[in-house]
């Protein structure tokens, strides 16, 4: 009796674990001009998630992000979360949209501006920086213009914090 209920607790155990999901491709976030970014139509390329700043030290990072983007577009795509968790995006969606526009030329995808860290943590964030989801590492998004890069199956490589530049080998030696 002692083993079939041994046998119920464990397998019941099993059952009721559902793993965290290893892969950003799970995700769909609304982009900045109100329509949806699907991170599974990303499959096959990498991915480098950014949390982005208009009025930061490190905006110039956007230039950057561009290059980066159009060098290796067949490779990897870039996408840049708007975050005012620092006080550095004050605006809208579309005064965000238009500034990186007109001041960086901005292609890459966008989404809505949304919270990477605190209690408002958008759902992305709390996958990107918990190992208990993403099954890789615990990241802390210490500043504006941290970096995900993760593989061509949507798992997660590495995190990079705001002084590593978008073109830096750190970044390139994946893509190359």
């Amino acid at each position: 009796m002692k083993r079939i209920l041994l046998l119920i607790v464990v397998l019941l155990g099993i059952f009721a674990f559902k793993p965290a999901s290893n892969s950003i491709h799970q995700f769909k976030v609304e982009a900045i001009d109100g329509s949806q970014i699907e991170f599974s139509s990303f499959k096959g390329k990498k991915i480098l998630v950014v949390n982005t700043a208009s009025k930061c030290g490190f905006t110039k990072q956007y230039k950057e992000l561009e290059e980066l983007y159009k060098q290796y577009k067949d490779k990897l795509v870039v996408i840049g979360f708007p975050s005012n968790d620092f006080n550095q995006e004050k605006g809208t969606n579309q005064e965000i949209a238009e500034f990186c526009e007109k001041n960086y030329g901005v292609t890459f995808p966008l989404a809505s501006k949304i919270s990477v860290k605190g209690k408002d943590v958008a759902p992305i964030y709390q996958w990107l920086t918990q190992k208990a989801k993403n099954g890789v590492m615990d990241a802390n998004v210490a500043w504006n213009f941290n970096k995900f890069l993760l593989d061509e199956n949507g798992v997660l490589i590495q995190h990079y914090g705001s002084m590593v530049k978008p073109l830096s080998e750190n970044i390139t030696k994946y893509l190359n």
